[in-house]
C-alpha cells in the first residue's frame, strides 16, 4: 500500500476553445473570467486546498497569457511552472511533457483545464492511496453520455473505458480529474501526440494495472460552450457551485453579491436599472438608467447606455452598448479571429 500523498499536480489548459468563439479568440479559455475570476484560478485554490504545493501548467494555444498573470505562484500560495507545448501532444503527451518540470516522486494530480467541480479531491486521493491504485479518476453521472467517454464498474474499480459513442453502455463519465503513480506517467511515450483517454487508459487495463474510480454526486460542469459559462458564473453566484477561490473573492469584498448578481462595488449602477439573476457587472462598469441586465457578464469599464436590454450575452472590458439596444446570446467588443 502507498502512503505518499499527492503533493504535485498538472493543469491542461492547451486548448482552442473553439466552441467559446469568439471569447477565446485573444484569451484562452482557461483564462475566461468565471464569476470575476479567471477559470484556472478556481481550479489553482482546489488542488492548493487539497495540499498541493507545486502545479505544472501545460499550455499551448495563447501560452504567453499565463505566466504574466500567475508568475511563479507566490500570490497564489502555490509553486508554479509552464510547459510549452511546441506542437501538438494530445492529452498523454501534454501530461508526459509536463510532469518533466514537477520535483516531487509521489503521485501527481492531472486536472482538465475546462471542468468546473466541487467534488472532494482529497477523498479521491484517499481512495487511491487506501485502494493500492496505478490510477484513480473522478468520475460522476450525467442525463445523457453520448459526449462523454464513459466506464464500466465493479465496485470501485474500472473495468472498460468507451469513448464517445452514440449508446453509451452506462451513464458513469470521466469527469477530467486523475491521480497517476508516477510510473504511469513515465511509461507516456514521449515527443509525439498521446490520448489519455483512447492510449493510456486502456493500455493501463490490457496489462493488468489497477484503476480506480471516485465516484460522487457533487456539482460539475464543462465550461466549454458560452451557455456553460453562463451558467458556471450564476451557480457559483447562487451557491449551487463552490469554489475556494470565489470564496476568496468575496471575503476581499470588492464585489457586493445578491439576488443571484455579482456586482463590483465601484460599478455605477442607475437606481431604474434592473440586474437580473446570473448576472456579474465587473469593476468600473457602467449601467444607465432603465437598462436590464439578465443572465449576462458585463467587462470592466463597460457602459451599457438608457434603456438597453441584454440577456444571456458577454460584454467585453470598456464596450459602449448604446441606448435602447436589445439583445439575446450576444458577444461585444471581442477581437476578430486572428
Amino acid at each position: 500500500m502507498q502512503h505518499t500523498r499527492p503533493t504535485s499536480a498538472i493543469l491542461l489548459v492547451g486548448g482552442f476553445g473553439t466552441r467559446l468563439q469568439p471569447l477565446t479568440y485573444r484569451t484562452p479559455k482557461p483564462m475566461i473570467p468565471v464569476a470575476g475570476i479567471p477559470f484556472t484560478e478556481h481550479q489553482i485554490a482546489k488542488a492548493r486546498a487539497a495540499g498541493i504545493t507545486e502545479i505544472v501548467l501545460a499550455t499551448s494555444y495563447l501560452a504567453e497569457i499565463f505566466e504574466p498573470h500567475f508568475g511563479g505562484g507566490e500570490r497564489f500560495g502555490i509553486k508554479i511552472s509552464y510547459a510549452v507545448e511546441k506542437s501538438a501532444l494530445g492529452t498523454g503527451g501534454a501530461i508526459a511533457n509536463a510532469a518533466a518540470l514537477l520535483s516531487g516522486a509521489g503521485p501527481i494530480v492531472v486536472f482538465n483545464g475546462d471542468v468546473l467541480s466541487s467534488h472532494d479531491l482529497q477523498a479521491q486521493m484517499d481512495l487511491h492511496l487506501t485502494g493500492d491504485a496505478d490510477a484513480t479518476l473522478h468520475l460522476t453521472t450525467v442525463a445523457d453520455a453520448r459526449a462523454f467517454g464513459v466506464v464500466e464498474m465493479d465496485g470501485s474499480r474500472i473495468l472498460s473505458f468507451n469513448e464517445k459513442m452514440e449508446n453509451p453502455p452506462t451513464s458513469i463519465i470521466n469527469a477530467g480529474c486523475y491521480i497517476f503513480n508516477r510510473g504511469v506517467i513515465d511509461a507516456i511515450p514521449r515527443d509525439r501526440a498521446v490520448s489519455v483517454e483512447r492510449e493510456v487508459f486502456p493500455a493501463l487495463l490490457a496489462d493488468g494495472s489497477k484503476i480506480l474510480g471516485y465516484l460522487d454526486s457533487s456539482y460539475w460542469l464543462d465550461i466549454g460552450s458560452p451557455t456553460a459559462l453562463l451558467k458556471a458564473t450564476a451557480d457559483l453566484i447562487s451557491g449551487a457551485a463552490r469554489s475556494i477561490a470565489f470564496d476568496e473573492l468575496l471575503d476581499q469584498g470588492a464585489y457586493i453579491q445578491g439576488a443571484g448578481s455579482l456586482v463590483a462595488r465601484d460599478a455605477e449602477i442607475d437606481a431604474s436599472a434592473l440586474i437580473g439573476e446570473g448576472s456579474l457587472i465587473a469593476s468600473a462598469a457602467r449601467i444607465e438608467n432603465g437598462a436590464r441586465i439578465l443572465s449576462s457578464v458585463i467587462g470592466s469599464g463597460a457602459r451599457i447606455g438608457p434603456g438597453a436590454h441584454l440577456i444571456n450575452t458577454f460584454v467585453a472590458p470598456n464596450y459602449e452598448i448604446p441606448g435602447g439596444f436589445i439583445a439575446e446570446n450576444q458577444f461585444f467588443g471581442y477581437f476578430a479571429e486572428k
